[in-house]
């Protein structure tokens, strides 16, 4: 082990000389810094498998360490340590490029041995060219979880798995359909609570007459037709895994008892008297912007705060295009494994703007499946949204022009880029040269926002913007028809109602 070095960089000497002893007994070649220069000229020096940095130092911080050491040597693996109150920022130090974080004071001195062997395996494999497969692969293939290949995405089921065993509160976010409960599911399979219990419950779809009693169980006599004691979610998820989606769904009241079982361990049956205790680890996920809600006085600041010790934000699905012809074929194999996609289908799916996320991706695919009477899906199979979209083939506009005969109107590409084109202009076009415009409009906004957000530029909006033009889109997509748009949106009726309404939409 000879050919294994480490760093430790931290202000307390004993710290420094802890560790020394401990990997050198090890085999391995240890060095230490206690300031920020001594640090830097170890890094410049050196050439480490692992490196070992405190959060908090006096003449700098472990983030800016971190980015130093990852942009010298990006095969080191770093493990952040850390105190309990600054967990928030190790895990953004993991979204850096941390292997691992540590939490002071140290207690169980095999587990921290364990860490760092995996660390320093980890790192020897990266710097020899033989990294073995993703640390989480085989807990994603158990749950389904196809992953995908977009490094935005990969990241981000690395630090998920890292924080699973953690036993702390996870906040998801991430707009309608891109795979929230999934997420969820993993963390929970990745966990010390695997063999326990994990209850999802939509927040948004329970009735607000009966949230309390769903999430607390009632005593027999509570209320009118109470007749027999019931265990509510929180006593049936006990020692498991709780995932409260639509978060931002549940009533004011039901925001002060979450934040009361998550503060003490305990709650009350509706009806009750005696305190129960439980212990459930709590996963939360929402589509909407609780920091917007909070200023709104529609979500309690002090459960928000609860809720989000570690926030994962899922990207959607029009950022990671790569990854959609995985997913379209896991899709397939589902349904029927005999049947394969055609290129030109396959290129139709990556080129389209995916309001709906990887959830209307899979009806896609549902219905190509039926409609295919062969062994492969073509552009025909697909939803006539997709195949208007192919107007962007090549990243031009073709003219386009009616179909009323002698009296055809012709749009030239240029023209269409300008900003006066007329209402009365375009109603000369026929419905379908109009639909393949609006198609083609969209799936060209999903590359820019793409491209845009790659650069760091202007167009990371809110997730309130998101989801208004998430759910605006979807309804025009099936003509204002609730109940399909609801259900390609996964939210109930009664949901979708009240965002209409809180957005404004109308169908005029």
């Amino acid at each position: 082990m000879s050919q294994i070095k480490v760093l430790i960089i931290d202000d307390e000497a004993d710290v420094c000389t802890f560790f020394r002893r401990l990997l050198t007994r090890k085999g391995y070649d240890v060095v230490t810094a206690s300031k920020e220069p001594e640090a830097m000229r170890a890094i410049e020096e050196h050439r480490f498998t692992v490196a070992m940095v405190d959060l908090k130092l006096p003449d700098t911080d472990g983030l800016t360490l971190l980015q130093a050491i990852k942009a010298r040597q990006p095969a080191c693996e770093v493990i952040i340590m850390t105190g309990y109150s600054t967990i928030k920022t190790a895990v953004a130090a993991m979204q850096l490029g941390a292997y691992e974080y540590l939490e002071k004071p140290f207690d169980d001195i095999d587990e921290i041995e364990a860490l760092i062997e995996k660390a320093a395996s980890h790192g020897f494999n990266l710097q020899q060219g033989s990294a073995a497969a993703e640390e989480w692969a085989e807990v994603a293939r158990a749950v389904g979880f196809q992953v995908g290949a977009s490094l935005g995405m990969r990241r981000l089921v690395s630090v998920a798995h890292k924080i699973a065993g953690k036993n702390v509160t996870v906040l998801i976010q991430g707009s309608t359909g891109t795979g929230k409960e999934v997420l969820a599911r993993f963390i929970h399979s990745a966990s010390g609570r695997a063999d326990q219990a994990f209850i999802p419950v939509n927040c948004g779809a329970l009735p607000e007459n009966l949230q309390e009693s769903e999430l607390f169980g009632h005593e027999k006599g509570a209320f009118t037709g109470a007749a027999q004691p019931r265990r509510g979610i929180f006593e049936l998820a006990n020692r498991g895994t709780l995932f409260l989606d639509e978060i931002g769904d549940a009533s004011p009241q039901i925001q002060v008892k979450l934040l009361r079982v998550l503060e003490t361990g305990e709650f009350m049956r509706v009806g009750g008297e005696k305190p129960i205790k439980t212990d459930v680890r709590v996963i939360a996920a929402t589509n909407v912007d609780l920091e917007q809600a909070i200023r709104e006085k529609t979500f309690r600041e002090d459960l928000y705060y609860r809720l989000n010790v570690v926030r994962l934000e899922i990207p959607p699905l029009r950022s990671r295009s790569e990854d959609i012809p995985q997913l379209a074929e896991h899709f397939v194999r589902q349904l029927n494994a005999a049947l394969r996609i055609s290129p030109p289908a396959l290129r139709l799916l990556q080129g389209y703007g995916w309001p709906g996320n990887i959830r209307q991706l899979a009806n896609v695919i549902r219905r190509a499946v039926v409609m295919c009477s062969g062994d492969t899906i073509l552009p025909e199979h697909l939803e006539s949204t997709l195949l208007n979209s192919a107007a962007l083939a090549g990243d031009t506009f073709s003219p386009v022009s009616s179909q009323a005969g002698e009296g055809a109107v012709s749009l030239s590409p240029e023209r269409l880029w300008r900003t006066d084109v007329s209402v009365e202009e375009l109603r000369k076009l026929g419905a379908d040269e109009l639909k393949r415009m609006l198609d083609s409009l969209r799936a060209l906004e999903g590359r820019l926002i793409t491209a845009m957000g790659e650069g760091g530029g202007a167009a990371r909006r809110c997730l309130n913007d998101t989801e208004e033009e998430t759910i605006r889109q979807a309804l025009e997509q099936y003509r204002w028809n609730i109940t399909e748009t609801a259900k390609v949106l996964g939210i109930g009726r009664n949901t979708l109602y009240r965002k209409i309404k809180q957005y404004g939409l109308g169908s005029s």
